[in-house]
């Protein structure tokens, strides 16, 4: 495999492409690097590879000439990369795809970056190591360089090495120990020294799965699970985001296709589903708020069939669901219920199908940003019956949520679907 690295600053590669098992494989002719210095292609006295951009503004970018005879001078670039945070992010399946190549061409950005029109006149692929913004390129090219060239078959001593590891089977990897068997008081575990393969094998794989929950469970929707690490994985206690969140179906104040404010019944269905939305993300609670008094008694007639009555008994997840609900006046009310039982005043947010089109009106909130929330305080998000909230709703409540498809024209679920839709996206945690 041979790596084409484009950069001002070849020199900032000799340490780390020397060491270790990399200096190795590039002592030994398994990797190869080309370093294709771009000063060596720019005009002038001074060699300079830098100029202000156009329409003005902070840094300087890499002129387009000096990098376009550098990448022109590579006989074989094979794939052309571009470190940065722009890119798709470098994965252990990208790294393992690149592997499979001869060639593959990194170009090391600087400054504010390069022209543009580099990307128009070569087919470049962009890739971010992470979302942050370093100096320069090359700190990102030795990472991709590592993770690509470590899997090229030998690379390492052992073939399975690079089998068993983090990522690798969307997991990370489990912990290790070696000798001595006891120092300064912590022994390594007693199933790793008993012999016993099969044992060891279970406690690998139940450390991996406990390691990945406990740190990145962001990993498991994607990792190969089978049944008993399912089973395993319910049995270990986790972080719940939903359950800073509580959700309130508001029937009054709401308003029609006309935009006049109105009241609106409450509805069975309503009920049943968000109740099981809210119960099986495990959410702080669901209120349905309506002023109406025969509405109230619908509500909690129904409430109590479920809790308390036949259906309880009929149905016992059901009124499970139906145990997270509350009836109230207003959202007032639920906000003061809220605070009563978290000992925090809840943020509200609210939710529309529309965008804001105000003059100067504030930016919809992101689900990111309503998620920080969720972390150090109880949130309230509501929803609107009808065609949606009335004014007085919505001046109460700190942002409104996007719209579900605030990319499209056609934006009208109903809320039911809405909730969960949201409910979803927000708390994000399949596991």
């Amino acid at each position: 495999m041979n790596f084409h690295v484009v950069s001002i600053f070849p020199h900032y590669f000799e340490s780390p492409l020397s060491s270790g098992l990399m200096g190795k494989a590039v002592e030994n002719g398994l990797v190869g690097i080309d370093h294709v210095d771009v000063r060596q292609f720019a005009g002038g006295v001074y060699k300079s590879v830098d100029d202000r951009p156009f329409g003005g503004g902070p840094g300087m970018l890499l002129k387009l000439d000096s990098m376009v005879a550098a990448l022109r001078s590579i006989e074989t670039p094979g794939r052309m990369l571009m470190l940065s945070p722009r890119g798709k992010p470098l994965t252990q399946e990208r790294a393992r795809a690149l592997s499979a190549e001869s060639d593959i061409t990194l170009i090391c950005g600087r400054y504010e970056g390069i022209d543009e029109r580099v990307l128009d006149l070569f087919p470049i692929e962009m890739v971010s190591v992470g979302d942050f913004v370093l100096n320069g390129g090359e700190a990102g090219a030795v990472c991709l360089m590592e993770a690509v060239a470590r899997l090229v078959p030998g690379f390492m001593g052992h073939t399975e090495s690079g089998a068993e590891e983090s990522f690798s089977a969307g997991l990370l990897e489990y912990p290790h120990y070696t000798r001595p068997e006891e120092f300064e008081g912590l022994a390594a575990p007693e199933v790793l020294r008993s012999g016993d393969h099969g044992r060891i094998e279970r406690w690998r794989r139940e450390e991996s799965l406990k390691l990945t929950l406990a740190t990145r469970p962001d990993l498991l929707p994607t990792a190969r699970l089978t049944v008993e690490d399912v089973d395993f994985l319910r049995t270990l206690p986790r972080t719940r985001p939903g359950r800073n969140l509580f959700l309130a179906l508001c029937h009054y104040p709401v308003v029609n296709r006309h935009g006049e404010k109105v009241a609106v019944s409450v509805t069975n269905l309503d009920l049943h589903d968000m109740a099981r939305v809210t119960r099986s993300y495990g959410l702080g609670g669901f209120y349905a708020t309506t002023p109406i008094r025969d509405q109230q008694t619908l509500a909690r007639d129904l409430l109590a069939h479920w809790t308390d009555g036949a259906g309880a008994e009929a149905n016992p997840d059901r009124a499970e669901a139906f145990s997270t609900v509350k009836i109230f006046d207003d959202i007032e009310g639920a906000v003061l219920d809220i605070q009563a039982q978290t000992g925090q005043c809840p943020r509200l947010a609210a939710t529309s199908a529309r965008l804001d089109r105000r003059l100067r009106a504030e930016p919809a909130l992101s689900y990111p940003e309503v998620r920080k929330w969720l972390e150090i305080s109880p949130v309230l998000l509501v929803f609107g019956t009808g065609h949606g909230l009335a004014e007085e709703v919505l001046s109460q409540a700190e942002g409104v949520l996007r719209p579900v498809r605030y990319l499209d024209t056609y934006n009208h679920l109903s809320v039911r679907s809405a909730m969960a839709i949201i409910v979803d996206r927000l708390v994000a945690d399949e596991y």
